[in-house]
């Protein structure tokens, strides 16, 4: 048996938590990943996991291993790669996580771009707004918005963004646009409950501070419900410029407050620390940074 096969069953279900799940994650029967976990412990002589009936569980040999075979793993699919992939592209699997309303408006035509030239490539993408466990759901990639804290991740940034201020020509018609962020005290806003301060609208002008308290009956967790939100009409939003580009084309959302600039937010390429980023991988966080810059989105 091939103990490269082995090892990939016993990382995975070590990642998962499960045979069931690994299996999932391979492309092979639950029995079959079992098996060749099996195989690799007899090769060993040690136990790596203890199982019970929900979940198994690694032993310290198991932690050990898991240490160490990963990165392995990835310099053999590194190295071969490297030699069969100089007039093929790249193959394989690369799992992304990325953020709802981001991921549908851009990243999913990014990895479509990457993968035109890498027709062996197999791109698996989960949209969530929840930060994805990488090592638990086998992710290789994860494109963030705004800053994080977690140590276990290596991160490198894409981009920044800006949010503007925006209403439907008719609620101006209607009530007026403010002119300063403390005039929308007592407006009709709409709250992004996925911004890391919802209720408070921050801005700077000529190096000054200005902070807006925000009320409002509409609390969405997504930028493209409260841009519609406010193309009906219903309130003010605050949202990601990405998210406003068709309607501030079509004259449905109009900024204002323009003279008032939002602070930048990143987006990032987020991986495992520790762990050798495979070529493909690699390749795809340049073409990413590349994409956002030539889109000019951000």
């Amino acid at each position: 048996m091939d103990v490269t096969d082995e090892l990939r069953a016993f990382v995975a279900t070590a990642q998962t938590g499960s045979f069931t799940a690994a299996a999932d994650q391979l492309g092979v029967s639950n029995r079959l990943t079992s098996k060749y976990v099996a195989e690799l412990e007899a090769r060993l002589g040690v136990r790596l996991f203890q199982r019970t009936t929900r979940r198994v569980g690694l032993t310290a040999a198991g932690e050990d291993l898991l240490a160490r075979a990963p990165a392995l793993l990835d310099d053999l699919d590194d190295l071969l790669a490297e030699v069969s992939e100089g007039s093929r592209g790249f193959g394989g699997t690369i799992r992304v996580s990325a953020p709802v309303t981001f991921g549908e408006i851009h990243v999913a035509g990014m990895l479509g771009r990457f993968a035109a030239a890498n027709p062996d490539l197999v791109i698996d993408l989960r949209l969530s707004d929840r930060y994805a466990d990488l090592a638990g759901e086998g992710i290789d990639l994860a494109i963030r918005i705004g800053r994080s804290d977690m140590l276990s991740v290596k991160s490198r940034k894409l981009g920044a963004f800006r949010s503007l201020v925006v209403a439907s020509p008719g609620y101006i018609a209607q009530h007026g646009a403010p002119e300063t962020p403390e005039a929308l005290a007592g407006r009709a806003c709409i709250v992004d409950t996925n911004r890391r301060a919802p209720r408070r609208w921050t801005f700077r002008r000529d190096g000054a501070e200005h902070v807006a308290a925000i009320e409002g009956r509409f609390q969405v967790n997504s930028a493209r419900a409260a841009a519609a939100l406010a193309e009906a009409g219903l309130g003010i939003a605050y949202a990601p410029r990405f998210a406003l580009g068709e309607a501030l084309a079509a004259g449905t959302l109009v900024p204002v407050l323009e003279d008032y600039e939002s602070e930048p937010v990143p987006v990032a390429a987020v991986y495992l620390e520790g762990r050798t980023l495979p070529r493909k991988v690699r390749a795809l966080i340049d073409f990413a940074a590349e994409d956002i810059r030539a889109s000019g989105m951000l």
